[in-house]
Order: structure tokens, then C-alpha cells, then sequence
């Protein structure tokens, strides 16, 4: 007989609950390695999430080097094609009469896009022209035409579409797409 069949003083094998305490989590640690090592082999090279980041980014690049005018700014989540977008609100009011009216519309005025700094940079530069086209097109909405929200929205479209004329003229680019009113007096 062997030793680890012999018992010992209490009627029991030798080292059997010994053996169980040493195999028993050595073989879950090789089942658990064996089933990870597994995992990494079909799963393959993959990239990290930065480095997924840059590859898109780049792609994008290529995508677009033949395009001419701004780019979108992409925002940090390569999972869905969401763009960061950049506000600019024009430092004063403008205030003028409407149309018909005795009336006269005080509003401030901000616009966004999702394109590169070079669209708020454009807007800057020629903010005494873009003032001035914002001006001529509130003059031309009478009273009525300018109350409500479906009124707001109308001025908004028609202030986004001179402002983005101006810009084409002068820049070759619009790239404003949305027109807000911080601030909004009808006297």
C-alpha cells in the first residue's frame, strides 16, 4: 500500500484533503486562464479606444482633403457621427422698426455651426456687414409676422439665409445653421 492509502490515526487517508485544497483552485485558475487566453486569441488584434479615436479621425481627413471650405469638428465619441457645435452671439442688439408699424423690434442676436473655427472667425471679421444685412431683413417683417414662435422660427430662417449669403460672398462659405434670439423686446 501506498502512504496516501494508509490511514492515519483518526481512520482517514493521508494528504486526500490536502491534495483537494492545493488542485481544487489550481484548476480553476488554469480553467479561467485556459477560457481568457481563449478570449484574446478570437478576438484578435483590436484597437483601443483612442487609438479607434485617431483611425477615424485620419479617415475623415482622407475622406474629405478633396472638399473645400470648412470641416465638421467631430466630437470625442467615435460611436455615433455627433459634431461638436460652436455658438457666437453678436455683442449688442440690434433694434429697428418693422415694417407698417410704428413698433420696433430689439433683439440680440447668436448663431451656430458644427463646422471649424474658421466659420465663427469669418463671422467676426465681417460683423459690421453681417449687422448690417440682419437689420434690412428684420425691417422688412411686419408686427404680425414676427409674434409667436412660428414668427421667431421665420426670422431666425430668414436672418440664417442673409447671413450665410453674406459669408458666401465674402468668404466663398456660409456654415451658420442655426440663428437664436438671446434676448427678444417687441415694443
Amino acid at each position: 500500500m501506498s502512504d496516501a492509502a494508509l490511514p492515519d490515526l483518526q481512520g482517514r487517508p493521508k494528504g486526500g484533503l490536502l491534495k483537494k485544497l492545493i488542485l481544487f483552485p489550481l484548476g480553476i485558475a488554469l480553467l479561467g486562464g485556459g477560457g481568457f487566453g481563449a478570449g484574446l486569441y478570437y478576438a484578435g488584434e483590436r484597437l483601443s479606444p483612442s487609438q479607434e479615436v485617431l483611425r477615424l479621425i485620419e479617415q475623415e481627413t482622407v475622406e474629405t482633403e478633396g472638399e473645400t471650405g470648412p470641416k465638421r469638428v467631430p466630437k470625442a465619441k467615435p460611436e455615433t457621427p455627433v459634431f461638436e457645435t460652436q455658438y457666437y452671439e453678436f455683442p449688442d442688439p440690434l433694434t429697428t422698426n418693422l415694417k407698417g408699424s410704428r413698433r420696433f423690434l430689439q433683439i440680440g442676436v447668436g448663431v451656430s455651426t458644427q463646422y471649424d473655427a474658421s466659420v465663427i472667425a469669418n463671422v467676426e471679421t465681417h460683423a459690421m456687414a453681417i449687422r448690417s444685412d440682419m437689420l434690412a431683413v428684420i425691417s422688412g417683417f411686419a408686427e404680425d409676422e414676427v409674434e409667436g414662435t412660428a414668427g421667431r422660427a421665420a426670422l431666425a430662417g430668414a436672418l440664417q439665409d442673409a447671413i450665410n449669403a453674406r459669408l458666401e460672398a465674402l468668404e466663398g462659405f456660409g456654415g451658420i445653421e442655426g440663428v437664436y434670439f438671446p434676448s427678444f423686446v417687441l415694443q
